[in-house]
């Protein structure tokens, strides 16, 4: 079979799509795509299917059923710009390759995320990681902004001053904040990269991933339609139950009441309701 090529995602090699107030992504390169995944499917289906409806029907057998492997023949690698938070909740997604840019050999640069306004809120009273929805006054956002910009202004200030006495760089970073932005590249399959965007996608990941996992999610579409389809179809819009809610749900079904209750129950009807 020929090297697969996707039209759409040619259109997008080497664009960097604008992420936060200074970050970015940008598709480096990538391997294979809808056909690749029927291909490597055809070893174990034999001669498989023929047309476009037929690959779209296997792709989606595929994910519903968890025959995972052939989406691991699709591969996406991206350049991306980011900060230090965000690049810790995103590396421990740990089925993908990595480089990223060393304070030990490089000066890094001057450069930090300053969340919107908007996005300065309060502590969520029941979601220890999560924000609250409650109105935060004008001039307490401005205060938030003020004193982060403040504070990287000054820490990056010592920092410079400690390069400036020669002071090993390897040192003279350790103060700098989880704000900084960093560089890697990162390269990961069709498999681990869906179950990425599964949870990063997710309302309850924190806005700035999702901010990311938003623009990788319009690189898997272009490169490959069809299994992205069939992601957002089985994993991103659909739900898994346990054993409990399942006997739950045949009760409702049959007009029978649902014996779940409290956190349990809450979960359940947040699956079927949103």
């Amino acid at each position: 079979m020929a090297h697969s090529i996707s039209p759409v995602a040619e259109t997008l090699l080497d664009k960097e799509i604008k992420v936060l107030d200074k970050g970015f992504v940008r598709l480096v390169d990538y391997l294979g795509g809808d056909d690749r995944i029927v291909q490597a499917a055809r070893v174990s289906y034999g001669a498989g299917t023929k047309t476009v409806r037929e690959d779209a029907g296997l792709i989606d057998y595929l994910l519903a059923h968890a025959h995972t492997s052939p989406f691991e023949h699709v591969v996406l690698e991206l350049h991306c710009k980011l900060p230090i938070f965000v690049a810790r909740q995103w590396v421990r997604h740990r089925m993908a390759r990595i480089n990223e840019i060393s304070g030990r050999y490089s000066v890094l640069t001057d450069e930090f995320y300053v969340p919107a306004p908007a996005q300065v809120q309060l502590q969520s009273a029941d979601n220890k990681q999560g924000r609250s929805e409650a109105e935060v006054p004008p001039e307490l956002r401005q205060k938030v902004i003020e004193l982060l910009r403040k504070d990287q202004g000054d820490v990056y200030a010592s920092y410079a001053e400690l390069l400036k006495d020669n002071i090993a760089r390897e040192l003279a970073r350790i103060n700098l904040p989880l704000a900084l932005y960093t560089e890697w590249y990162w390269q990961m399959d069709l498999h681990n990269l869906f179950h990425f965007l599964r949870l990063r996608l997710d309302a309850h990941a924190q806005w700035e991933i999702r901010m990311y996992a938003e623009a990788i999610a319009g690189f898997a579409q272009a490169v490959a339609p069809l299994a992205y389809a069939a992601f957002e179809r089985h994993m991103l819009h659909g739900r898994n139950f346990s054993g409990d809610e399942l006997a739950a749900l045949r009760a409702m079904l049959q007009g029978a009441p649902n014996k779940l209750a409290g956190r349990r129950r809450r979960e359940f009807e947040a699956k079927l309701f949103g």
